[in-house]
């Protein structure tokens, strides 16, 4: 099994969302986080004053699926969040040793 985390623009979201749809994905965590990477923020102008924006609104989804299926969400992900511009995000792949279903203690790819 992996979990894999994707950082992406949230004006993304319900792209990415119709592409893992599209092959299969059913569950996944959704957070609005804040944060920066090489862009380090940008200038805005409120009121006629400029400030530095240097945490810049991201979504984080959270996926767990079969190892065998990894590549596939990882392909749907880039190619649906992708605008070739900077901050588009990052993803993170990890290995999971164990998933329990709460409910009925199914385990492993099972508990998926």
């Amino acid at each position: 099994m992996k979990k894999i985390e994707a950082i992406i623009q949230p004006f993304k979201l319900t792209e990415v969302k119709e592409a893992l749809k599209d092959i299969g994905v059913d569950g996944m965590t959704v957070t609005e986080v804040r944060g920066h990477g090489r862009q380090k923020g940008h200038t805005e102008v409120y009121r006629g004053r400029e400030y530095q924006v240097d945490l810049i609104p991201k979504v984080k989804l959270e996926l767990v699926v079969a190892g065998d299926r990894s590549e596939a969400v990882i392909a749907a992900i880039v190619k649906s969040a992708r605008t070739g511009k900077i901050g588009d995000g990052k993803i993170f792949v990890y290995d999971l040793g164990e998933a329990i279903r709460i409910r009925n203690d199914e385990r492993g790819e099972a508990a998926l």
